[in-house]
């Protein structure tokens, strides 16, 4: 069986925010990255969604952390149940806006952050299934401009590294 984090992206809420306030913004992707590993993104940018709406991804994708074919992920996950106070033991989850179609000369711009910490799916021997984190405005860490609803599965891996962190 080949090991790996399974990750999907349901969906995304705004609440009001210079975000919504913002005409410039009118397309939103998501991507999610593992430390410098794996940069996946939901392969359609969907219309900001009005406030107290949501815009619907239901994407899914696979990190594979199995010993023979990826070998740096794995240590990498081995790192963060080892190293309590690694800063990057997070999934990270960034909302881009996507520049219009006729304004192809602007920049994707990172709008939000949000976190699925995996030390913490191991503490608590839980995989977090369809659970609403909070996206946090890129200019300011501590606004909350919306809500993101993944699902992160990774115990299973977590538990195998763990196993073979005994082991070394």
């Amino acid at each position: 069986e080949v090991e790996k984090i399974q990750i999907k992206i349901t969906s995304l809420g705004l609440t009001e925010s210079r975000i919504t306030a913002d005409e410039a913004i009118q397309q939103l992707f998501v991507e999610c990255r593992l430390n410098n590993f794996l940069a996946e993104e939901t392969p359609l940018s969907l219309p900001k969604p009005p406030s107290g709406q949501r815009i619907h991804y239901n994407y899914s994708t696979a990190i594979n952390v199995d010993k023979e074919d990826n070998h740096a992920e794995r240590e990498h996950l081995k790192s963060i149940l080892l190293k309590p106070d690694l800063p990057a033991d997070s999934l990270k989850f960034t909302v881009v806006s996507d520049p219009p179609e006729d304004e192809q000369d602007l920049e994707c711009e990172d709008i939000g952050f949000a976190y699925v910490s995996l030390k913490e799916i191991f503490q608590k021997q839980r995989d977090i299934i369809e659970q609403d984190i909070d996206v946090f405005d890129s200019q300011d860490a501590s606004a909350v401009i919306g809500k993101l609803t993944v699902t992160v599965e990774a115990l299973n891996a977590l538990r195998s590294v763990h196993e073979e962190c005994k082991n070394d």
